[in-house]
């Protein structure tokens, strides 16, 4: 259940026998709609009004489009990589490979909104080097949508993601646990079909590299990458000084691009509302996207008013610390690991997510939106407490009115 004036609506299809829908999603490459005793996937979906959603397209490719801007800005800049958290170990890579063309940084990128029961979108951060959420987004959200006659508006991320990795070319995709574990493993494994190339997907792990050349377990040379890899980890794991020459003397070309890591911390939304706030790089348009998307974001807490505390390079929730009025803390995030202890934090002001009742009690809806080969084209909906981590639920996110234009 949600409110009458929210601009989610709220369908629960619990009723339905469980186990053969866990089961058809399973057959799809949705492999893990149950972990172990605990119900990852809702079955039900929330559907957003199609002027909510138009809007939320739109300030996905202005903000796209401003932050792509802000890396230029940033690139070369070793002040500006400092404040960014970005780790010195990556510095010369950053400098040396070519700056991709505008739009085209990241090819596989996901924003998180929180989008309020009235309809406030306010940008929470961009997952731009290795988000997940693909599967439940391209396989599960469509064939969800589908069941209950509800517009889907992910129609497009298989073809946006075929463009993407068929100008990237990889010859390999990359993840830790490759086989073991499920979600990563049935990321690369739907990234890899969907590309429609000839990819061989393996371990991370089993990756060792000769003077700048990566080889995999059974000693193919490896020259192009796609790698669930979080790029800031090269500056903690062993190898990481290796993989970084590699990709520094252009023998492994890793996409997403270097500058993804530029784009991924979080500090550089800080950066964007330091200049808005001086009246600096941005044109009067961007200006108004702006204001009206993102929220103000310091290094400092230098605020009044309930904020949030993250580390630059945070995931899944890791490192989030909600803030009162008075700045006591209020709730923290005790499930993913506080990447805190090794990069720099962000304030940023909080904001409402619409909240839904669901079987498993009131939760916070988070809304993501793919950005695949520089457009935005589909809906991920999570749910959870305050903070969205490791804990939180899949639920489907259809649109009001695109039943008409699907058919």
């Amino acid at each position: 259940m949600i409110p009458a004036e929210s601009v989610f609506e709220y369908l629960d299809q619990s009723a339905l026998e469980r186990a053969p829908r866990v089961q058809q999603l399973h057959e799809l490459g949705f492999t893990w709609a149950d972990l172990e005793e605990e119900e990852y996937w809702l079955d039900a979906i929330a559907v957003m009004r199609g002027e909510t959603y138009r809007e939320l397209k739109e300030a996905s490719s202005g903000l796209w489009m401003i932050l792509d801007k802000a890396v230029r800005y940033v690139h070369l800049k070793h002040d500006l990589y400092d404040l960014l958290g970005i780790p010195p170990v990556l510095w010369q890579m950053l400098d040396d490979c070519p700056v991709p063309e505008p739009g085209l940084i990241s090819r596989y990128a996901r924003f998180d909104f929180a989008v309020a029961g009235d309809g406030t979108i306010k940008l929470l951060e961009l997952n731009a080097d290795t988000p997940t959420g693909y599967v439940e987004a391209s396989i599960a959200t469509p064939w969800i949508c589908a069941e209950a006659g509800i517009g889907n508006p992910n129609a497009a991320m298989k073809q946006q993601l075929a463009a993407a990795w068929g100008a990237e070319r990889p010859d390999t995709a990359a993840c830790v646990a490759y086989g073991s574990h499920q979600e990563d493993t049935g990321t690369i494994d739907a990234l890899a079909a969907h590309s429609g190339l000839d990819i061989r997907c393996v371990d991370c792990l089993d990756l060792w590299i000769d003077e700048g050349v990566v080889k995999d377990a059974e000693d193919l040379i490896i020259e192009r990458m796609f790698a669930l890899y979080p790029k800031e980890w090269m500056a903690v794991d062993e190898g990481g000084d290796a993989l970084a020459y590699a990709i520094e003397t252009g023998k492994l070309q890793l996409f997403n691009g270097p500058h993804s890591i530029i784009l991924q911390s979080k500090g550089l939304i800080a950066a964007v509302w330091g200049m808005y706030e001086l009246g600096l790089l941005f044109s009067e348009e961007e200006r108004q996207v702006i204001s009206r998307y993102i929220l103000p974001t310091y290094n400092k807490a230098v605020f009044s008013e309930s904020f949030v505390s993250k580390s630059v390079f945070g995931r899944e929730g890791g490192s989030v610390r909600i803030f009162d009025d008075s700045g006591t803390l209020e709730i923290e995030d005790e499930e993913g690991y506080d990447s805190s202890q090794l990069f720099p934090v962000v304030y940023q002001k909080r904001a409402e997510m619409a909240r839904i009742q669901t079987s498993e009690g009131e939760l916070h809806l988070l809304t993501g939106m793919f950005v695949i080969n520089g457009k935005p084209c589909g809906l991920l909906g999570r749910a959870g407490g305050p903070i969205t981590g490791n804990a939180s639920h899949f639920i489907a996110l259809g649109v009001r009115g695109l039943e008409d234009e699907q058919g």
